[in-house]
């Protein structure tokens, strides 16, 4: 797909970060999109930037849907066909963008069931129905191009020897491994779609802000109960929180989270601008980031190293990735 202009895409989590710039800049290139997210201000936000620059004609819808709820997603779907692909002899959609994600449910052994299973029922969930939603539509057309985003989770599934991440990593393996198994599918079954999986490194996202906020812990309104829960999970990794007050660590968890967003090496807007570069290349697998393709260097040369302290201090020295 060597251009977007006419086409029509359809983005998951388009209302902040990567989501956010991929309809941008697919809108700048003269390519209708439909996007989904949680948070309807957060979309009229990039509906309104989109279409300043995107050329006359050019159509960008939002839609409310949370996509670990299939009836919300395949109402959206349903909103995609009655807005775009009115007037189509055979309705269909070319682009299939699975960006949605949030962080959370880290220790399988520690913590509950309840946001475990949200982040992977969105991280995991969302590109299930998305793409059973999406795919006779992508077939539909005479080009299509399935991009699922998974992580560097999804081939190291670790943030550091202290930090369990159990359910981010699971479901990020499971995108890598969905996208991979498609390829052979799609080439024998709808040769006319392609399919891409996305692996960032540190993006500068809100996705620490907006994953607390979907598991009920805005930083700046965390209750005792959440913030004895942080002490004790902080304590797990070993650091000592005793002499923090309450408003202290409010004020730690919000400022993590905006330096987790403003102090990356990689933008949202310039990533969106390799995942499309990708798409237009037909790479399979787009790592997304130096750091992200150091990092998948340096587990396939010492996969038997990579779950050790050694390892992570090797990421550390270089510079890879700062593991606290």
């Amino acid at each position: 797909m060597e251009h977007f202009e006419g086409k029509i895409a359809v983005v998951t989590g388009g209302g902040t970060g990567m989501g956010r710039e991929l309809v941008r800049q697919l809108g700048a290139a003269g390519c209708h999109v439909a996007m989904c997210d949680v948070s309807e201000d957060d979309m009229a936000d990039t509906v309104s930037l989109t279409l300043a620059d995107a050329p006359a004609g050019t159509r960008v819808t939002a839609h409310v849907a949370d996509v670990s709820d299939e009836a919300q997603v395949l109402a959206f779907r349903d909103a995609v066909v009655a807005q775009h692909c009115a007037g189509q002899a055979t309705p269909h959609v070319n682009l299939l963008f699975n960006n949605a994600g949030i962080g959370g449910g880290g220790s399988f052994v520690a913590d509950g069931r309840s946001e475990w299973e949200l982040t992977f029922n969105v991280c995991w969930g969302g590109v299930y129905y998305n793409a059973r939603a999406f795919m006779p539509l992508l077939v539909a057309s005479d080009e299509g191009h399935i991009v699922n985003t998974s992580s560097v989770n999804g081939f190291f599934a670790s943030l550091g020897p202290n930090i369990s991440h159990t359910a981010y990593s699971a479901a990020k393996f499971a995108v890598k491994g969905f996208t991979e198994a498609l390829i052979t599918d799609l080439r024998l079954n709808a040769p006319h779609v392609k399919a891409s999986v996305v692996m960032p490194g540190h993006i500068g996202t809100s996705i620490a802000l907006n994953s607390a906020r979907a598991h009920g812990r805005n930083p700046k309104d965390l209750t005792e109960e959440q913030l004895a829960q942080i002490r004790e999970r902080l304590g797990r990794q070993g650091l000592d929180v005793s002499g923090a007050s309450d408003e202290d660590l409010r004020t730690g968890m919000q400022t993590q989270a905006e330096m987790f967003r403003d102090m990356a090496p990689m933008t949202a807007a310039e990533a969106a601008g390799v995942i499309l570069d990708g798409v237009r290349h037909e790479r399979w697998r787009i790592l997304v980031g130096a750091d992200a393709a150091r990092l998948d260097a340096l587990v396939r040369q010492y996969p038997d190293e990579a779950y050790t302290p050694g390892f992570t201090e090797r990421l550390r020295d270089e510079g890879t990735f700062d593991f606290r």
